[in-house]
This record gives structure tokens, C-alpha cells and sequence, in this order.
């Protein structure tokens, strides 16, 4: 069985391990067919990943078919296609109890807190498998988890036609965020350093794009909203000083969204919070919506299948993170192919 995992910071490894015994109760054994490169798998790789344990086998945007089911377990099949929620919670702890289990007291996540999906085959918490379509394709079955993400931020905001939003970023998490706040009716705003970025943007729908260092951000959306400005701010880049910025520039009564980070502190005005009555919220992963978004895929609503730039067989898993280190510009979503 091939895995991929990181030994230390900076140390990829691809290996040959032992495939997985069977599945104890309330398990499945999964054989993985495509599973997405994200970010934070680099900052494991680097060492940034301030949640990471090594030795890992990183990945959690996986999706494949199920090959055994342990004792127990109800409403899954063997050969049944799933895509797995990487989030492993409690169900006990405060965050549980509220139905917040993406940030769970106890939380552990596939690929960082416990071993992932970067190989052929692993044991899954049944609770964590979903099932989906059988014509539904693996590599978008992948995508799932990543669209999730851009779902829990609109869920925490808030999210309709009637928003104006501003997406901070126009790598994977923006262009995420960018079609489901579209297929919510909103209209929607990418800012980005990148204009081959922005083209992109452009090709998912994205309303307005702005090239920032070029342009003047609070003077293009100064406009919108009728002169308010965007009702919804979403920071997908994670840099210390857009948040200042964000509460500047977002409209009165508005919601700023976080899903970018940094360790560094951020300057802030509480005078603007206050002032505008703002909404200012984090989001983690995702709160047990990814069966709302396997239903948006399955319907056709989302149709992502533009965002995977390039595949790899999961054995060339060194170049494929080579390109995407090397060359962010020619890449949005690069997945490992687990069945060739």
C-alpha cells in the first residue's frame, strides 16, 4: 500500500505500508480513489501547522469506495461510494453539545491530529463516511470537503441574494467561497495580488475582480451597497492587516468572515465594530455540511470540476507538491489519484 506522509518538517515521504487490518465496530474499510492537495498540507509539510504530530500521513480531502463494514454499522454498503468528513469530534464537550463539533474540545481531523487519507486504503469512522452518488466522479466527490469549508463561512456570516461580498484571496478557499455564495444568489467581489488568479475568478462568475497592489481595494468597493459598501466580507488570505482594513470598508451592520490565519497579531479598531454593529466570526473546517453540499453537487448546482488543474498518481506525489510549491500560479486544486 502506498501512503505519503510527513516524518518530520520538510521530510516527504512516499512509502510502502501494510494494508489496514479489517475494520473494528462502528468502522469501515475505505479504499481511496482521489484525494486533493490543500494548503494545510503544506504547512504540515513546513512545519506551520501548529495542530500537526509527526510522523503524519497528511490528506483529508478524500473520497473512494467502501470494502468492508465493521460490526454494527447501518446504511452504508460495501462498494459504495463515500466521501469522508475529516472532522472527528466528541460528541460530548460544550461545542459538541451545541452542534459545533468542528471545533470540538477533543477534535481530531484526518491527515493532521490522526493518520489520512494519502493512501490506498484506511479504517474510517462509519459516522464520518457519506455516501454519494454513484455517477457522482471521485475527483469531485473530493471536492467536497474543500466547498465545505467555504459553506461553514457562509453559514456562520449569513449568506443571501441580497449580499454584496468581498473575497479576500482567489486561490482554492476564495474560489470556493465565490460558488457557493453564487449559488446563493449574491452578488460577489475577488480581490487578489494575481490577475491569472483573477481570470479565474472571472471564469467562475465572480461579479468584479480587483487586481490589489494595482488597485486601491476600499476605493473599488466604495460603490457598492449603495455607497455602504460590501454587506459581506469573507478573508480567505490570512493577512494580519485586511482585517483593519475589512472593518473599514464593510458596510454598517455587516459580517466579516475569517478563514485565512496568521500567528501575527491584527490591528483592529474597536471604534469601527462598534460604530457599525459588526459581525466579526472564525470559522474551522465544517459543521456537518457536507451533506448539504454532496446534495448541491449530485443536483448539479456546483459544478467545480474546473478547479482541478492537474492530477498526479498518488506514487508522483513529490512532483505533484513540487508544482504546487513552485508554480501556485499554474495550479488551483492538484489531487493524487489512488487507483492507477
Amino acid at each position: 500500500m502506498v501512503a505519503i506522509s510527513v516524518q518530520a518538517p520538510h521530510a516527504l515521504t512516499v512509502s510502502d505500508r501494510s494494508e489496514p487490518g479489517a475494520p473494528a465496530a462502528g468502522e469501515v474499510l475505505l479504499r481511496v480513489e482521489r484525494a486533493g492537495i490543500c494548503g494545510s498540507d503544506l504547512h504540515i509539510l513546513h512545519g506551520s501547522n501548529p495542530f500537526a504530530r509527526y510522523p503524519r500521513v497528511i490528506g483529508h480531502e478524500f473520497a473512494g469506495r467502501i470494502e468492508a463494514l465493521g460490526a454494527g454499522v447501518a446504511g452504508l454498503k460495501v462498494g459504495q461510494r463515500v466521501v469522508v468528513d475529516p472532522v472527528v469530534a466528541c460528541s460530548n464537550c460544550y461545542p459538541c453539545r451545541i452542534g459545533r463539533p468542528n471545533v470540538c474540545a477533543n477534535l481530531q481531523v484526518f491527515g493532521v491530529h490522526r493518520d489520512g487519507g494519502f493512501r490506498d486504503s484506511l479504517t474510517v469512522p462509519a459516522i464520518n463516511c457519506l455516501a454519494v452518488p454513484d455517477d457522482l466522479a471521485p475527483e469531485i466527490a473530493a471536492l467536497a470537503e474543500p466547498l465545505s469549508v467555504a459553506a461553514n463561512v457562509l453559514s456562520r456570516t449569513g449568506i443571501s441574494a441580497d449580499d454584496t461580498v468581498l473575497v479576500y484571496g482567489a486561490g482554492t478557499v476564495g474560489i470556493t467561497v465565490l460558488q457557493v455564495a453564487k449559488l446563493h444568489g449574491a452578488r460577489c467581489i475577488l480581490a487578489d495580488l494575481d490577475p491569472a488568479r483573477l481570470a479565474v475568478a472571472e471564469a467562475f462568475g465572480a461579479d468584479a475582480v480587483i487586481q490589489a497592489g494595482a488597485e486601491s481595494v476600499p476605493e473599488r468597493v466604495a460603490a457598492e451597497n449603495d455607497g455602504l459598501g460590501p454587506t459581506l466580507i469573507v478573508d480567505g488570505a490570512g493577512v494580519p492587516a485586511l482585517l483593519d482594513e475589512a472593518c473599514r470598508i464593510v458596510s454598517p451592520a455587516g459580517r466579516i468572515g475569517l478563514l485565512g490565519f496568521s500567528p501575527a497579531p491584527s490591528p483592529v479598531s474597536q471604534q469601527e465594530i462598534v460604530r457599525k454593529e459588526l459581525t466579526l466570526v472564525g470559522s474551522r473546517l465544517n459543521r456537518r455540511l457536507m451533506p448539504q453540499v454532496i446534495t448541491w453537487l449530485a443536483e448539479g448546482r456546483l459544478t467545480p470540476a474546473a478547479m482541478i488543474t492537474q492530477t498526479f498518481p498518488a506514487r508522483e506525489a513529490r512532483a505533484a507538491f513540487d508544482l504546487v510549491e513552485r508554480h501556485p500560479e499554474r495550479t488551483l486544486k492538484v489531487q493524487l489519484d489512488f487507483t492507477q
